[in-house]
């Protein structure tokens, strides 16, 4: 999970699946959730292994920025037993270097 004490703005570029470019501004919760989503790579992250109070709007905001992320729908099992979403960040960073980070 990513830890900071500051969540004010910072710039993200990504590849985006079509090899196009995108510039963001991200802040707050929304950096938050988005620096978690790199951290977890191609296995993602649930509200269950990432507590967050709101990750479903955290990924609505990232969406309208252009951001790619899927929603996989897991079964659980347990006493309240259903199923939760998985989001995988598809849209590929770019480290500050200019290149893909590894």
């Amino acid at each position: 999970m990513a830890h900071s004490t500051d969540w004010g703005a910072k710039p993200f570029t990504f590849i985006q699946p079509d090899e196009t470019r995108l510039s963001v501004i991200v802040k707050g919760r929304d950096r938050w959730a988005l620096e978690c989503l790199i951290a977890a790579g191609k296995r993602g992250c649930t509200p269950i292994d990432t507590p967050g109070p709101r990750w479903s709007g955290y990924v609505w905001k990232l969406r309208e920025m252009g951001i790619q992320i899927e929603t996989v729908t897991e079964p659980h099992s347990g006493p309240f037993s259903g199923t939760h979403a998985r989001y995988v960040l598809h849209s590929q960073p770019v480290a500050q270097d200019g290149g893909v980070p590894a």
